[in-house]
């Protein structure tokens, strides 16, 4: 299991506890002061994230496909914020 904490540049703290497998993720959980609306986006962010492939391009694209089509509002944050604190607790 891997850990990172990643301060967005003039934005919130993002907290990735990351278990990865064969370069995917297996689990993993996003915490932070960032603000992620509806608030249950986040536990089915995380959902959809398992099995995705470790790639920081490819999950930043990702991440934001799956927030775009949830009609969810990140802010504090970037999805390619995201993809880089979960590489950073690969």
């Amino acid at each position: 299991m891997g850990d990172s904490i990643f301060k967005v540049p003039g934005g919130k703290l993002l907290k990735v506890k990351l278990t990865p497998s064969e370069g995917r993720i297996l689990a993993i959980v996003i915490k932070g002061d960032f603000f992620l609306h509806p608030e249950k986006t986040l536990v089915a962010l995380e959902e959809f994230l398992a099995g995705k492939e470790l790639d920081e391009a490819t999950l930043a694209a990702d991440i934001q496909d799956f927030l775009d089509e949830a009609g969810a509002t990140l802010v504090g944050a970037s999805a390619a914020d995201m993809a880089k604190a979960i590489l950073m607790a690969k």
